[in-house]
């Protein structure tokens, strides 16, 4: 647009940026690099960073910066290219099947776990769980900072078959696939995801919401989790390392992603997907993302025969972020004491968390992610944050903007009243029907 830019980018993310630009034609771009961590630094600290040299380059930041802008472009930054990533070794010999699967790991198309080769035969198996034409487009998908892949039922069939699917799971894995949602993201925060099923499915599936729910007990469970990362690495460019994921840490729940078929049989309430608008006889799946779940157990009161779950959910929520919804996934034991109690809804429950789990003015502000992301919000007028932001300090608020912040979900083979928490936002509630 002829307006002289130059990104500022933190050293930590030297090689994402350079091929960032590389791959939009820009190889020669001038960058600005700033010592890292920026997070947690005081604006002392801050300012003691831009007085200093570029980490990268070694020249001082700030003459750094206004050469990028002033100085004329020399011949070799006038030039454009993308980077070609290699895809690793070609040819591999005879196709064994020890050799297919090393093809498949070194290309970077696998969880690095031993895939089902999709061979034709397999695929064309795959294709027969859904109605709809192997070339007709599911939707599109980004897993890092590049623009979306699109991809078709085929595409999916085939990462479906590595995952390990039956025909029958298909229909759950393109509702997935056509929500549009990676499970593998590009962020410093290291995001987990969850998918909410219900419905008649579940049942014809064999998913398991009993005992053992979240463990490795159920090949549906197990596979369309899987899945949902493969289609993710392999369809929306997701998942690699240093460029379109940057996990400090990484999660273990991405191998699988958090499979929740929902307990809706031995549930007091109404299941998530009514809650969301759908009649009880749909199926549908629910994704989550955020970063995580935490165990709970047992229950807070002043006796065994009077538990008080819903404080030990609030106690749960209060070391939560606040920049991810809450979301309870219970035993059918605990969600039979609530309704014994008066909590005739899940609605109820939630609006009883939403109201009693507090924090400060003060400690919101304090956050990063208010920060970052609410004050800008405060700023336009948007409410509830221009008010929170007009508050004193002491005064108190709730944890999360709105009550449908929070979602409750019945699980568990009622052999103990334990529940876990995550700190996950509901995204989006799509029909599996639609692909059958």
């Amino acid at each position: 647009m002829g307006i002289p830019t130059t990104p500022m980018v933190t050293r930590a993310f030297k090689e994402l940026a350079i091929l960032n630009v590389a791959k939009r034609g820009m190889p020669k771009l001038r960058i600005t690099f700033t010592p890292h961590p920026v997070a947690a630094k005081t604006p002392e600290q801050l300012h003691a960073y831009i007085e200093g040299n570029d980490p990268v380059s070694g020249k001082p930041i700030m003459k750094e910066i206004v050469d990028a802008l002033t100085v004329p472009l020399a011949e070799d930054e006038k030039k454009t290219g993308i980077v070609q990533v290699s895809l690793g070794r070609e040819k591999y010999g005879p196709d064994t099947p020890k050799n297919l699967q090393q093809f498949y790991h070194d290309n970077g198309m696998t969880d690095f776990l031993p895939i089902t080769i999709p061979t034709e035969e397999e695929v064309e198996e795959m294709l027969k769980g859904t109605s709809h034409k192997p070339d007709e487009p599911v939707g599109k998908m980004a897993g890092g900072a590049y623009p979306p892949w699109s991809y078709t039922v085929r595409q999916v069939a085939i990462n479906a078959v590595m995952a390990g699917c039956k025909p029958e799971y298909f229909p759950v894995i393109l509702a997935i696939a056509s929500s549009g949602t990676p499970s593998l993201m590009s962020s410093t925060n290291s995001f987990a995801y969850a998918a909410v099923i219900n419905g008649p499915i579940r049942d014809k599936l064999q998913m398991n919401c009993g005992i053992g729910a979240l463990g490795p007990f159920a090949q549906s469970n197990a596979a369309i989790g899987r899945a949902w990362t493969l289609v993710s690495r392999n369809l929306a460019n997701g998942g690699i390392p240093g460029d379109t994921y940057m996990g400090s840490q990484g999660n273990n729940l991405n191998y699988n992603n958090l499979i929740i078929a929902e307990n809706e049989a031995a549930s007091p309430w109404v299941p998530l997907h009514v809650q969301k608008g759908f009649k009880a006889e749909e199926n549908v799946v629910s994704l989550f993302r955020g970063l995580g779940i935490v165990p709970g157990q047992g229950a807070r009161g002043t006796s065994t025969d009077t538990p008080k779950y819903e404080e030990q959910f609030s106690d749960l929520f209060s070391v939560f972020t606040g920049f991810f919804g809450g979301l309870v996934v219970a035993d059918p034991l605990i969600a039979a004491n609530l309704k014994e109690r008066g909590y005739d809804t899940k609605d109820q429950l939630i609006d009883w968390l939403y109201k009693n789990t507090t924090q400060t003015v003060k400690d919101y502000k304090s956050r990063d992610f208010a920060y970052g992301f609410d004050y800008p919000r405060a700023l336009k007028g948007l409410e509830p944050y221009k008010t929170w932001y007009a508050m004193p300090d002491d005064a108190v608020i709730p944890r999360w903007p709105h009550s449908d912040d929070i979602n409750v979900v019945v699980l568990g083979g009622q052999t103990n009243a334990f529940f876990q928490g995550g700190s996950l936002s509901y995204t989006v509630s799509v029909s599996i029907d639609k692909w059958a």
